[in-house]
C-alpha cells in the first residue's frame, strides 16, 4: 500500500506517487492500492483514507506501508507517530518511509528513532504556523487586505438564511 497525502488544494502528490510507485517496482512488491488525501495532518480524524488505511490493515490486506515520510502520517508529535507505527505493527504492517531510509532496518532502535522523526514533524509545523502568524501581523500593521478577496462581489449581501437556521436550532 502507498499512503499519500498533502495539506492544501494548491498542492499535488504527483511529485510523491511516480518516485513511490518506482520504489515498489524496483524492490518486486505489487502494489495493492494507493490511499490519496488532501488533509493537514496537524489534528487527527480529518484523515479519512488513513482511517480507511487502518481497516484494511485490520483485515490483513496488505504488509507494507510505503509514505514518501513520516510527517505524512501526522504531525502531532512523536506520540502520535509512535501510535500510528505500533497500531500497524499489530497488523503485521511495516511502515517504511522513502524519506527516512532508517525505517526499513531492523531492530531496537527504531522506535526512538520514529520518535525523534514526529519530534521533528511537530516543531516544523509549529515554526511554520507562526512564520505565518507573523506574515499575518506585519501585513495588518502595513495596512494590507488579509483573507480571500474576490469571494463576494461588490455591492451584493450575503444570504443569511443558514446563519438563522442555526441560531434557531441552538435554542
Amino acid at each position: 500500500m502507498i499512503y499519500l497525502r498533502v495539506s492544501t488544494s494548491d498542492q499535488s502528490v504527483d511529485n510523491q506517487l511516480p518516485v513511490l510507485e518506482k520504489w515498489v517496482t524496483e524492490r518486486g512488491y505489487e502494489l495493492a492500492e494507493v490511499y490519496s488525501e488532501n488533509e493537514s495532518a496537524w489534528k487527527a480524524g480529518h484523515q479519512h483514507e488513513l482511517s480507511k488505511l487502518k481497516q484494511a490493515a485490520a483485515h490483513r490486506e496488505f504488509n507494507i506501508l510505503l509514505v514518501w515520510s513520516l510527517d505524512r502520517l501526522s504531525r502531532e508529535g512523536s506520540a502520535a507517530i509512535l501510535n500510528l507505527v505500533n497500531t500497524f505493527k499489530a497488523y503485521d504492517v511495516k511502515v517504511i518511509s522513502y524519506q527516512e531510509s532508517w525505517t526499513e532496518a531492523p531492530g531496537e532502535i527504531g522506535e526512538i528513532l520514529y520518535a525523534i522523526a514526529g519530534w521533528v514533524a511537530r516543531m516544523e509545523s509549529q515554526r511554520r504556523s507562526e512564520r505565518t502568524k507573523a506574515g499575518l501581523e506585519r501585513a495588518r500593521r502595513e495596512g494590507k487586505p488579509i483573507g480571500k478577496r474576490g469571494k463576494d462581489k461588490p455591492g451584493t449581501q450575503r444570504k443569511r438564511s443558514g446563519y438563522f437556521k442555526r441560531w434557531e436550532n441552538k435554542k
